[in-house]
């Protein structure tokens, strides 16, 4: 811009009237509201000559000031003047008033110097006053927390951890922050986490000594829970056997007699309970759980609860898989399962409490978890240990032992469904030791036993014997004494072994939360077991010994019959011990019929076969003189020994079913009409003369006579004889030499010779053909008809010719 520009409106004022102008640029200058910068560039930037003109006008006005403050000046000068001669006059004055008051000064300070002295005593001691008012504050903030503190040591000194911790929050919460600022504070704040950690450890070791201590008192523990819980059970059967006998049951204990004094029982029980109440001790009065509570509060408050519940229930695991580990000779004594249950039930009932006193340490799905593997252990141990188990007596006390354990156990919640299942093993098992141990009873009283009638000489022997076995026979009863039982003295020994033996089964099959139909079930197939499996196979066994002859055999049959008929009183019996009716829907009935048929078919077996090798004894007794001429006019010694023998053995017989006795009397016919067939057929006998054919004849007919008498009663007509038919037949042929007749008849069924086979008789032909040629017996023959002896010769040939035509046939 130009400097015109810039002047603007002042260099027109100045072109229009410059005095004025001036006049107005120094009364800018004047008021000191404007800036002067631009007022005086307008002065210079005007006009040249601006500048001159203006400072003219500027001295101009300097001068008239200067003239206005002299006429001002003028104008105060006489009162400046009065005032400075006043002055003067007030000096003097002033100088004496100024000795007056240095004076006066003087004097009052040397007055104020006790003042002083006095005041800065005052002073001390309110500063004094106020430190010491401050320090009782400062100390009544303080003195809590050391009480506190202290309260905290001794808190520790006694042992009240779970108390000491509870101070330390106070103290962290509460009363540190009051006085944070102050060192001490600091170092109780440092010294907290220390307590904290010795804390910890003290109560972990209690816990040490608490589980050690549970491990050593777990026995006893189970062992008082045990017994309550069969002081319990006893309690609960005795007012349930008083229900039964007021309802009308008859019901049978281990003592075999009706329940008739179940409300003494029941007295007794209660009483018996009264006196070990006092006796028996909780788990609480055995263990002091104070050191498991103090630790989980401790750890609680601590905030580290999670570390001690793992750290309780790791060494629980381990201290379960101690107890759950049993000794190896447990199996041998009742003492050793004992130890081992009550171990059990101890280290479970703690838990149990632990569980239900305190909140999270263990929880119910930890114990069913822990439970599941230990009741899996005890299972395995069991089924393990009780297959040692030889003596029922034992294993019936293990029995009571797993069901006080289980319902020990039960009572605490715990599910033991499982061991009464094992159970059931177990008692299979015992039925085995149980017919083992019965087996050595049967065999002691067949040992023992004489095979004959029992005899009685009064009635009160005859009751003596009908109150151990049920015998019912009318005939008997009418006779007069002495008389005899038909049964020896093993049967109403064995029958009341067997109720024995059911009284035994009963015993394990009691208090395993069966009802009374399982329970029945159960006794009727122990007993069959029994009857088809142990008593049969000593029956057999019994038959079978070489030392048992005929007439114990026979005895034997008798008594197998009579045990039969006593099956039905033993079904009777079960279902009197179990109240259960016989028409009750799947009734297991007794096999003792196939039983004693079984054994009875064995002994008719033996009868058999002894009566033979007897009549074999008699038999290798002949002494038959082959080459006689003559015979003796009677039958042999040993023949009429042996049919003598048959006669005694026969009539024993007659004690047995008419079928035994009769198939006994055909098969010793048979047999011995055999033995002598083969006595004359036998390959060793090279010659036979016809004195010898008529001396075994006369034996023959003994033999047939002896059938025809009618040993054994029930032979229809000649019946018995037709067991010689064929030696009969064969001897006629020989004696009335018919040969013309066999040969003509062979093959027809109306033929007087059938029974004759050629071979047999060809091999008889020629027996006493070679006898002829050495001892020329059919030298007459000869002699006096050679056509006899072309006759023997044709018939052999033609007995030969019917061989070989048999053989070729065949």
């Amino acid at each position: 811009m130009s400097a015109a520009g810039k002047s603007g409106p002042c260099g027109a004022m100045l072109e229009e009237d410059p005095d004025q102008t001036y006049e107005n640029v120094l009364a800018e200058i004047q008021s000191f509201e404007l800036p002067l910068e631009a007022t005086l560039r307008s002065v210079y930037d005007d006009q040249p000559n601006a500048h001159k003109r203006f400072m003219e006008k500027l001295d101009a006005c300097i001068r008239n000031h200067d003239k206005e403050i002299e006429k001002m000046c003028n104008f105060h000068h006489q009162g400046f003047v009065d005032a400075i001669t006043e002055l003067l006059k007030v000096r003097a004055d002033a100088e004496k008033l100024k000795v007056q008051v240095t004076d006066t000064n003087r004097r009052f300070q040397d007055a104020g110097k006790e003042v002083i002295v006095q005041t800065e005593d005052i002073i001390r001691c309110r500063i004094q006053q106020r430190n010491i008012i401050t320090v009782v504050e400062k100390l009544q903030l303080c003195l809590p927390v050391l009480e506190m503190y202290t309260k905290l040591k001794e808190q520790m000194s006694a042992k009240r951890y779970y108390s000491a911790l509870k101070t330390m929050e106070q103290l962290e919460n509460v009363y540190f922050p009051r006085v944070s600022q102050y060192r001490f504070c600091q170092l109780m704040i440092e010294n907290l986490p220390k307590l904290r950690e010795d804390i910890k450890e003290i109560s972990m070791s209690d816990l040490k000594d608490f589980l050690e201590s549970i491990r050593k008192h777990s026995d006893k523990i189970g062992e008082t829970a045990m017994k309550q819980a069969q002081q319990q059970k006893t309690f609960s059967v005795a007012l349930q056997k008083q229900n039964n006998v007021k309802f009308g049951k008859n019901m049978y204990i281990n003592d075999r007699i009706p329940e008739e004094s179940n409300e003494i029982v029941l007295k007794h029980a209660i009483e018996e309970e009264d006196e070990n109440e006092e006796e028996v001790l909780s788990v609480q009065d055995l263990v002091d759980f104070s050191p498991v509570y103090r630790c989980l509060h401790i750890y609680s408050v601590l905030g580290d609860e999670e570390t001690f519940e793992n750290y309780y229930r790791k060494q629980r695991k381990k201290q379960a898989r101690l107890v759950l580990q049993p000794q190896s000779n447990m199996h041998e004594t009742v003492d050793g399962y004992r130890r081992y249950f009550t171990q059990i039930v101890g280290f479970f009932v703690v838990e149990d409490h632990i569980l239900h006193v305190t909140q999270g340490l263990v929880t119910r799905a930890y114990t069913d978890e822990l439970w599941n593997m230990a009741l899996s252990k005890i299972i395995a141990v069991l089924r393990a240990h009780s297959s040692y188990c030889t003596d029922p007596d034992l294993v019936l006390e293990l029995k009571n032992l797993i069901v006080i354990f289980a319902d020990t156990l039960q009572g605490y919640g715990f599910p033991v469904n499982r061991l009464f299942d094992l159970l059931f093993e177990i008692r299979d098992q015992y039925n085995e030791t149980l017919l083992k141990k019965w087996a050595g009873v049967f065999r002691d009283i067949f040992e023992e036993d004489n095979y004959s009638p029992i005899p009685i000489v009064n009635e009160e022997e005859y009751k003596i014997v009908i109150s151990k076995f049920p015998f019912q026979d009318p005939d008997l009863e009418k006779q007069s004494f002495p008389k005899k039982f038909p049964m020896s003295q093993s049967v109403p020994h064995i029958y009341i072994q067997v109720k024995e033996f059911i009284y035994a089964s009963l015993k394990f099959s009691e208090s395993l939360h069966r009802s009374s139909t399982e329970i029945d079930d159960m006794l009727r197939k122990s007993t069959n077991l029994l009857l088809t499996r142990t008593l049969c196979s000593c029956l057999l066994n019994l038959i079978r010994k070489p030392h048992i002859g005929l007439t114990e055999l026979v005895q034997i049959i008798i008594n197998t019959t009579h045990l039969e008929q006593a099956c039905k009183y033993l079904e009777d019996f079960i279902t009197n011990i179990t109240n259960i009716s016989q028409e009750t829907v799947h009734t297991t009935r007794l096999y003792g019929l196939s039983t004693f048929k079984d054994a009875r078919h064995a002994a008719e077996g033996e009868i058999y076969t002894k009566l033979n090798q007897k009549i074999d004894e008699f038999v290798q007794l002949a002494d038959y003189d082959w080459t006689m001429s003559e015979p003796d006019g009677r039958a042999s010694g040993y023949l009429m020994d042996l049919i003598n023998f048959l006669r005694s053995i026969f009539q024993v017989f007659t004690h047995l079913p008419g079928k035994v006795a009769q198939t006994a009397c055909m098969s010793a016919c048979q047999h011995l009409s055999t033995s002598l067939m083969q006595m004359l057929l036998d390959s060793e006998l090279k010659q036979i003369s016809m004195g010898a054919v008529q001396q075994f004849n006369l034996d023959v007919i003994q033999c047939e006579l002896f059938a025809s008498s009618e040993p054994v009663p029930g032979f229809q007509g000649d019946t018995l004889q037709l067991a010689f038919i064929d030696l009969r037949q064969l001897l006629d042929l020989f004696m009335v030499w018919d040969w013309s007749t066999y040969l003509a008849d062979y093959g027809q069924p109306a033929s007087k010779y059938l029974r004759v086979n050629p071979n047999t008789a060809l091999t008889l032909l020629e027996k006493m053909k070679d006898t002829s040629k050495k001892n020329n017996i059919f030298a007459q023959f000869r002699k006096n008809d050679r056509d006899k002896q072309k006759l023997i010769e044709t018939v052999v040939k033609q007995l030969r010719s019917l061989v070989n035509g048999m053989s070729q046939h065949t």
